[in-house]
């Protein structure tokens, strides 16, 4: 990715109190789309307005560089409800909240197991986190975060 179009996008959303989670780009060279999925500084839940606050003002700044001319397409939205977990104060912050994980350690062997599993907490120091998940059996499993090799809020339409 562009260093230099991602530092465009995080200048503007910091003044908002918002957070750039992902940045990708695609389209075609004529007509550019740019996907910026954002979270609040705050930890809440992001809303439509946030999306359209940060959207006008990446907006503002692109014209004003330039970018792409005036054909590219801006796409602002939310992790949403499947929200990548990458780091362990994703783990911390959906403490209670349901999560499919994958890892190797999921199923005790080689060859990476999912499972959906309730977030109950992390463990350990900076770079040797373990996340401490329960399955629906209700057993603890402790899974350190360097093995996660994929990790997401899992959203179940029947609850």
């Amino acid at each position: 990715m562009n260093d230099a179009l991602q530092d465009i996008v995080t200048s503007e959303l910091i003044p908002l109190e918002l957070e750039l989670f992902e940045l990708r780009a695609g389209g075609t060279r004529g007509r550019p789309v740019l996907d910026v999925r954002i979270d609040r500084a705050d930890g809440e839940n992001v809303t439509i307005e946030d999306c359209a606050r940060a959207s006008r003002a990446i907006e503002a700044r692109l014209d004003t560089a330039a970018y792409a001319g005036t054909r590219y397409v801006l796409e602002v939205s939310s992790p949403g409800v499947e929200r990548p977990l990458r780091s362990a104060g994703d783990w911390r912050r959906f403490v209670g909240r349901d999560a499919v994980v994958t890892s190797d350690a999921v199923d005790g062997g080689p060859g990476a197991g999912s499972r959906e599993v309730r977030i109950a907490g992390v463990e350990g120091d900076a770079g040797a986190e373990v996340i401490v998940v329960e399955d629906a059996g209700g057993n603890s499993l402790r899974i350190p975060l360097a093995a996660v090799k994929k990790g997401r809020l899992a959203f179940n339409w029947k609850r």
